[in-house]
């Protein structure tokens, strides 16, 4: 049994003019060196975890050549919700186009051989701050966000409380049976430090014995984050961070 995990793919085969190159050039042809050391690496018989930032469709039906592409991947995908998922809509819906390789985690849990997977995306939270490990990358075609937008920390804090609630809740039913116990989510789940969090303490509640995550991006040269801590192993898996090659976990 091997499970291996990779997200922020950021695919866009469904959409035009929406490249990841414009955050620098070790973004180029991203999908392809994706695709090779997948193809490389993964056998049809593994689980691969996607945490998060699959496609930059904004409708369902943008994102079923993205969907399409994984699927013609070895192996079985668990995906989950990122921040730029737009277009996961009801679970009805993709459940209509969703191709056979693909599950989902929403507030549920998904069972793969010995191991037991739940998770949620999480958020943004005051707790801990990533930017000292960042090489930020100017987007020219980014937004400009409202100050009052900016402002809405009250929001935000709202956003991530419910988040958590859905972690307690995909993690409270996960199969007790299980060997191996995994978290998924999209936002780090706890610091660099790895100090103590709202969100880790519920996966030491659950006895998780690794979580995987994405989200960052363009860290600094050199620097390997996170760790173990009581017994969680934390999993940086974005795509660009594992120099697009899948991350055996176990």
């Amino acid at each position: 049994m091997r499970i291996w995990a990779i997200s922020d793919l950021h695919l866009s085969f469904g959409i035009q003019n929406k490249s990841m190159d414009i955050f620098g050039p070790v973004w180029k042809d991203h999908a392809k060196k994706i695709e090779q050391s997948w193809r490389d690496l993964v056998h049809p018989d593994d689980l691969v975890l996607i945490p998060g930032d699959i496609s930059w469709a904004m409708r369902l039906e943008e994102a079923v050549a993205d969907l399409q592409w994984i699927d013609r991947l070895p192996g079985t995908k668990l995906l989950l919700k990122g921040n730029h998922d737009y277009w996961w809509s009801s679970l009805k819906k993709i459940a209509a186009v969703l191709p056979p390789s693909l599950h989902l985690i929403q507030n549920d849990t998904f069972r793969w051989k010995d191991a037991a997977i739940g998770g949620a995306r999480l958020w943004d939270s005051p707790e801990y701050s990533f930017k000292e490990f960042i090489e930020y990358q100017e987007n020219p075609a980014a937004k400009v966000i409202d100050r009052e937008e900016m402002a809405q920390e009250e929001l935000r804090e709202k956003v991530f409380e419910r988040e958590l609630q859905r972690l307690e809740m995909s993690l409270s039913s996960l199969d007790p049976d299980a060997k191996i116990r995994i978290a998924m989510t999209h936002y780090p789940p706890i610091g660099a430090d790895l100090k103590p969090s709202r969100a880790s303490k519920i996966l030491d509640k659950h006895r998780i014995d690794i979580c995987v995550f994405g989200h960052l991006h363009n860290i600094k040269t050199g620097l390997s984050l996170f760790g173990s801590k009581n017994n969680v192993r934390y999993v940086l898996a974005s795509c660009d961070y594992l120099r697009f090659q899948p991350l055996l976990l176990m």
